[in-house]
């Protein structure tokens, strides 16, 4: 007797495949190939940091702990987002995850059923994506463009809100933009998920690598002006992590935060996927927030110094242009002139020059005609690989 069943769930057969791992792996096949992909801090784990969780380990904190993580480092969040929010913050309301990417699952999860609409920008993460996907929702996404200093507007959620928007993921800090959402904006699309009743997921993992007088603003930290006097806004689940603000990529420690009945079926949810976070992560998570932050502070002023050299060698180039960066360590670089599409340039400058760069359209449709260069490399990789875009540019 046969099946009609296919062996492959068609979630998984026809899930979004990322271009960025695709080219990635096509990178592997040029070993000496100088890289502006990764988008990873290019300095280790902070030496109190690595301490605190090898003392964790050497006193045997290597058991299971709590599924929404540890009351400690529940508390330490807490605390520091009570503070830097200026609202009141409880361990209830934050849940610690295995990285911002299984935030961002608890984040859908809670809030998505089948057939639900969520609203993404256009470009951005391409996880985003396929976590929509995974859970059998349907992604709209909203252009966000260079004439508007590539920053998601308001207006322009409003134009694609149905009764099927069930949640809108923005992303500022922008990977892989460098932008920072205005307040105006956070403040207006605030009151549109009261008035439609959504829930804003923001993604803020780069909201400590902000430079010059940009100001960084929390969706957890705006009203919305159909709000009452004193009423705070809570349609919204606030994703961090550890991992680029801490050099602690691979230690996998993330977080949300958001209003108490949100965040209580996370543990459960949990319980059925990884049980915890280990402890001894959590406790130098807590070492992380708890001890100083100087290294914080000297990573995000390399990274200032190092965007200085990236635009000032980008605009030279003959047919390339770079808007200022204003947050993260990424350069969104326009290649619109030299009239390749971006996956064929990419492909192109890896082949030809050893230059490993992530094309644009990795990062949805409206990438297209853009670069994403790291600046979380060393002075000499930046000057190797403009060096090579100029030679491909001298020679197109």
């Amino acid at each position: 007797m046969t099946s009609s069943h296919s062996r492959i769930s068609p979630m998984a057969a026809t899930y979004p495949a990322s271009s960025i791992r695709k080219m990635f792996n096509l990178a592997l096949d040029f070993p000496d190939a100088v890289r502006l992909t990764v988008g990873e801090p290019d300095f280790t784990t902070p030496e109190h940091i690595k301490t605190a969780g090898t003392r964790a380990i050497e006193n045997n904190n290597t058991r299971y702990v709590a599924n929404a993580g540890i009351p400690e480092l529940r508390q330490a969040i807490a605390r520091k987002y009570s503070t830097r929010w200026n609202r009141g913050i409880a361990p209830e309301n934050v849940m610690v995850s295995f990285g911002a990417m299984e935030a961002l699952t608890f984040a859908l999860d809670v809030t998505v059923t089948p057939g639900d609409e969520v609203i993404i920008p256009d470009p951005s993460f391409p996880n985003y994506m396929g976590q929509v996907h995974r859970l059998g929702g349907i992604a709209v996404s909203v252009p966000v463009t260079e004439d508007n200093d590539f920053k998601l507007r308001a207006e322009d959620v409003r134009s694609v809100i149905t009764d099927k928007t069930a949640a809108v993921i923005i992303n500022s800090p922008s990977n892989p933009l460098g932008s920072v959402m205005d307040r105006a904006d956070l403040e207006q699309i605030a009151a549109l998920a009261d008035e439609h009743e959504f829930t804003v997921i923001s993604d803020e993992v780069y909201d400590e690598m902000v430079f010059d007088d940009a100001v960084f603003t929390s969706i957890a930290e705006v009203k919305p002006s159909t709000a009452e006097v004193g009423a705070e806004f809570d349609r919204f689940l606030a994703i961090g992590s550890f991992s680029k603000t801490y050099a602690m990529t691979g230690w996998r420690c993330g977080f949300v935060i958001g209003s108490e009945d949100l965040i209580a079926p996370m543990s459960l949810l949990q319980e059925g996927l990884t049980s915890s976070l280990p402890g001894f992560v959590q406790e130098a998570a807590v070492a992380a927030i708890e001890g100083p932050q100087t290294a914080v502070e000297e990573m995000v002023a390399s990274y200032a110094r190092r965007r200085e050299l990236m635009i000032e060698r980008i605009n030279a180039i003959a047919g390339l242009s770079l808007l200022r960066p204003a947050a993260t360590f990424y350069a969104w670089v326009n290649v619109s002139e030299w009239g390749l599409d971006s996956w064929e340039l990419a492909t192109q400058l890896l082949e030809k020059h050893n230059l490993a760069t992530i094309p644009g359209s990795a990062f949805g449709p409206a990438g297209e005609g853009y670069l994403r260069l790291t600046f979380a490399v060393s002075d000499e990789t930046i000057n190797t690989a403009c060096d090579r875009l100029e030679a491909f540019a001298a020679n197109r």
